[in-house]
């Protein structure tokens, strides 16, 4: 059995065509979303992402803006300038690039970002929401698996599922939205004993865990769907996920493959949340908080 790959990039282009329509109506009504991102120092990973999230916005006729700060910039100083981006009309949507320089306590700067443009779902409140199943805005990269899910037709609910990982970026919010639809879920870590024992027993496996090619074909259950977040440059530039995509294909059911897997979909994502408010703020979207939906 070789597994069906869960195509990203496909699904990126569906989604995208759908969010367009979205935004024309928004255009329509004289609102365009407006996404802004901020990026603090020269880290050319971070400039990559940046500038990849500015042409997706332009690409559906979204507004976008890059503000690219110095290293130096004060904590005071860029708080200061996301206060100022909070009162900005034109913009729906706030997104500071991680990570920051150490001189800047990164909690301090998302919590400043207004709750109603915190469409990355990082927020002390927008996390609580997503712990209740009400969270209007869910981070970008678990909402685009459970997306991911939803177009290789996967029954989640009734299902075990594994996640490797449990940061409060993808590993966390990716247990509750499988817990939101139905799915019994175990969350594994470093700490974790007997990893290859739990992770057999998953019909969902999800790694985000960024080390490259760590999860092997005899830690996979036949049959499973695995769902690799990880994306790790190796020594010769080339990509590769957290799991070892050729052993664990010849295990699994369905796979997203690395690069084309769930990085396209983190940035659609950011696209819809961003669309989302700006629906929001201009009275064309109903007023209930939503997680599967964008």
């Amino acid at each position: 059995m070789t597994a069906k790959l869960i195509d990203g990039n496909q699904l990126s282009k569906e989604l995208r065509a759908e969010f367009q329509v979205r935004v024309d109506r928004l255009r329509a009504n004289n609102v365009t979303p407006g996404l802004a991102v901020v990026i603090v120092g020269d880290d050319p990973a971070s400039k990559v992402y940046v500038r990849n999230k500015a042409r997706a916005c332009e690409s559906i006729g979204m507004h976008s803006e890059v503000h690219a700060m110095s290293g130096d910039t004060t904590q005071t100083e860029l708080i200061g300038f996301i206060e100022y981006l909070n009162t900005n009309a034109n913009i729906h949507g706030i997104l500071v690039q991680l990570p920051l320089p150490r001189h800047i306590d990164s909690r301090a700067v998302i919590e400043a970002i207004s709750i109603d443009k915190d469409v990355d779902g990082f927020a002390y409140q927008n996390i609580g929401e997503l712990v209740v199943g009400e969270s209007m805005f869910p981070p970008c990269t678990p909402f685009g698996a459970m997306k991911m899910l939803d177009f290789a037709g996967v029954a989640v609910e009734g299902k075990h599922a594994v996640v490797i990982g449990r940061s409060n970026i993808v590993g966390k919010p990716m247990a509750l939205l499988l817990l939101h639809a139905g799915a019994t879920v175990t969350v594994c870590h470093s700490r974790t004993r007997n990893l290859p024992d739990i992770t057999r027993q998953g019909d969902i496996l999800v790694a985000a865990v960024g080390k490259p090619r760590m999860v092997t074909a005899d830690m996979v259950k036949p049959g499973a769907v695995v769902i690799d977040v990880g994306i790790n440059r190796l020594e010769d530039g080339t990509l590769a996920g957290d799991v070892d995509f050729d052993s664990v294909k010849e295990v699994a059911s369905w796979i997203t493959p690395v690069p084309g897997g769930v990085g396209p979909m983190t940035i659609t994502m950011l696209l819809g949340n961003t669309i989302k408010a700006a629906e929001q703020a201009a009275g064309l979207r109903a007023g209930s908080a939503e997680t599967r939906i964008a």
